[in-house]
């Protein structure tokens, strides 16, 4: 694995988690290094990031203690995404991720070429949320 790249990819993950980068950058950061697609994962804490050569970088994430809901609760998700889209006054990330997490959603992955995020709940229910033009 290439150590240039795992450090893009772990910049991209702290920048999230300090709300030092927002969505839009991390996106052109990975993209410009060579990564297609990233998926993070509540259940097993790991953020994973996918590289054009069918490689992969996995990474630990912070463990938000929220049991995730059983029920996957579409409008809990749309309202966090707002939430980060605006980036309303004391938005983090990590409280984005505890909002839909208590909305059911067991992870999410992000899709550069398909210019979309797909979050998902424990029935293999989901939310495609396009990026915005």
């Amino acid at each position: 694995m290439n150590e240039e790249l795992k450090a893009v990819a772990q910049k991209c993950l702290d920048g999230a988690n300090h709300n030092t980068m927002t969505f839009p950058v991390i996106v052109e950061t990975l993209i410009q290094n060579g990564f297609e697609s990233y998926h993070i994962d509540f259940l097993r804490n790991t953020a994973t990031y996918y590289l054009l050569n069918n490689t992969s970088i996995e990474l630990p994430v912070h463990n938000h203690n929220v049991q995730v809901g059983k029920e996957f609760n579409v409008s809990g998700v749309q309202s966090a995404i707002k939430e980060a889209q605006q980036l309303v006054e004391g938005y983090t990330y990590q409280g984005f991720c505890k909002k839909v997490m208590a909305a059911g959603c067991v992870g999410y992955i992000v899709s550069f070429p398909g210019k979309r995020a797909v979050y998902f709940g424990r029935t293999a229910e989901t939310h495609v949320e396009h990026f915005p033009q």
